[in-house]
């Protein structure tokens, strides 16, 4: 199996350099924001972030592709970086400190391309957790300190905790009603959002977490750190990996269960 050390390495750094430069404007009176076409805020933090990160790549892996929420894809080839510069944008332009930089390279495979290194740091909270293809999933302060992630042993959706982002996809995707059968079925249910459930189910804290809608770099990275604790990550056709524009992840025990509610039609 190929080492990926030296791509982890140069992850921690890439999100070291981006939590700076990200917690300098957060709460910042004269930060900018501006709306895209998809009606999503993009704050001038998140465009500094991945130019950030884009010029750093620039140097240090030049053959390699990128793609970034803010400003596309760049570049061809097997290896490809996947950045989200702020993901949580309506969190960080409001002071909430739930939002992270999420960065993780992907590599061409027999089944598409597919994560082997993630990081997810999020500053405002002092939290980092980070993975690499056959080499375990870590939250921590950095790779010499750092505690290995396991998912939960929960067997039954009765003593799940489920987390979500909101209801608003379910309703437009006509899953509402199953999403809501889940809810009723769960132990507790919250709407924590974005990249921190996937993480809670990586700890074991959350045992099952989905989203209705989602970008290739809202989940690559969440995807390799939730597999390399022992969890599943997939759509909700159930396809491995973050490439079907929605995600479903589980501790894996509870995974069969939680596509047939979300995948209910009445």
């Amino acid at each position: 199996m190929p080492d990926y050390h030296d791509d982890l390495r140069l992850a921690h750094v890439l999100a070291d350099a981006a939590d700076a430069a990200t917690m300098d404007r957060f709460k910042a009176l004269d930060l900018k924001v501006e709306t895209k076409p998809d009606m999503t805020p993009v704050s001038e933090a998140d465009k500094a972030a991945e130019e950030l990160i884009r010029g750093h790549l620039h140097r240090a892996r030049p053959r390699d592709a990128i793609l970034g929420e803010e400003y596309g894809l760049e570049g061809t080839g097997p290896r490809r970086w996947v950045i989200d510069p702020i993901d949580g944008t309506k969190n960080y332009v409001r002071g909430v400190p739930v939002w992270a930089t999420l960065i993780s390279l992907m590599e061409a495979g027999e089944d598409g391309f597919q994560p082997v290194v993630g990081v997810v740091s999020a500053p405002a909270l002092s939290r980092r957790w980070w993975a690499a293809k056959g080499a375990g999933a870590f939250s921590g302060r950095s790779l010499t300190s750092a505690t290995r992630l396991k998912v939960s042993k929960v067997e039954r959706i009765a003593d799940a905790s489920f987390a979500y982002a909101s209801l608003s996809g379910w309703e437009e995707q006509g899953r509402l009603d199953g999403f809501m059968d889940l809810t009723r079925a769960c132990w507790r249910t919250r709407g924590y959002g974005d990249f921190w459930p996937y993480m809670m189910v990586a700890e074991g804290s959350v045992d099952i977490a989905a989203e209705p809608e989602l970008s290739l770099w809202d989940m690559a990275a969440n995807a390799i750190i939730v597999q390399e604790a022992g969890g599943l990550f997939t759509s909700l056709d159930g396809a491995s990996g973050p490439g079907g524009g929605n995600a479903a992840a589980s501790n894996g025990l509870l995974h069969h269960e939680l596509l047939g509610y979300l995948n209910q039609r009445y």
